[in-house]
C-alpha cells in the first residue's frame, strides 16, 4: 500500500527563504509556497502541448531562442535559471579548483578562515 504521508527532505536556504516571502504574499506558509511551487511547475513541466516542445526544442538546441513566444521564453528562461541553480549547488568548486591547482580559501562553521591546498593539505589562516 502506498503511504501519501509527508517525506521529509532538504532544500536549498534561499529557496526557503523566496517561499517564505512569497508564501507571505500570497496568504500561505513557507511550506504550502513551495508544494504550490511545485505542483505549478508539476503541471507546466508534464503538459505536452506545441508550445512546451517548442521550449524543449530551444532548451535542446533544436529551435532557435529567438522563435520563442513571449510566454515560451517566459518558461525557457525559468528552465535554463533552475538548471544553472541545481548545477551551481551541486558543483565543487573547492576540488575542481584543487584539479587546476589552485589554492582556495573559504569560512569554516565556526567563522574560521581556512586555506585549502591541491594537495589536500589545509591550514587555519590568522585572524
Amino acid at each position: 500500500m502506498h503511504s501519501t504521508g509527508d517525506k521529509v527532505t532538504r532544500l536549498a536556504a534561499d529557496l526557503v527563504a523566496s517561499a517564505m516571502a512569497e508564501g507571505e504574499r500570497q496568504h500561505r506558509t513557507g511550506r504550502q509556497q513551495l508544494e504550490h511551487w511545485a505542483r505549478v511547475g508539476r503541471a507546466v513541466s508534464s503538459r505536452q502541448t506545441a508550445a512546451r516542445r517548442r521550449v524543449e526544442d530551444a532548451l535542446a538546441g533544436r529551435l532557435p531562442i529567438g522563435e520563442l513566444g513571449t510566454e515560451e521564453g517566459t518558461v525557457f528562461n525559468a528552465e535554463i535559471n533552475a538548471a544553472i541553480e541545481e548545477q551551481l549547488a551541486a558543483t565543487d568548486y573547492g576540488a575542481a579548483l584543487a584539479v587546476q591547482g589552485i589554492t582556495t580559501v573559504a569560512l569554516s562553521e565556526d567563522g574560521q578562515i581556512i586555506e585549502y591546498r591541491p594537495d589536500g593539505t589545509r591550514t587555519v589562516l590568522p585572524e
